[in-house]
């Protein structure tokens, strides 16, 4: 499952963002989406978790729960059109 999470420090790193995850199960990845022109973060990324049960477990835990000091926003990414 791939999972959004928005309302991220500018301070969390894919790693950090990936430890977070990782009491929940297996991460395949974790990307922080940064601005190309200053380098610094967006504010939001994205979770990769392989086995669908750990990832719901993961956004129904982490969603609204303060984390590196704000609230997170974490639901299941929809599909771009």
């Amino acid at each position: 499952m791939n999972i959004f999470v928005a309302n991220l420090n500018f301070k969390v790193t894919n790693d950090s963002l990936k430890e977070l995850f990782e009491s929940y199960g297996e991460v395949s990845s974790a990307k922080v989406v940064m601005d190309k022109a200053s380098g610094r973060s967006k504010g939001f990324g994205f979770v990769e978790m392989p086995n669908d049960s750990e990832a719901k477990t993961a956004v129904a835990q982490l969603n609204n729960k303060e984390e590196f000091g704000r609230a997170l926003v974490v639901k299941e990414a929809l599909p771009r059109d």
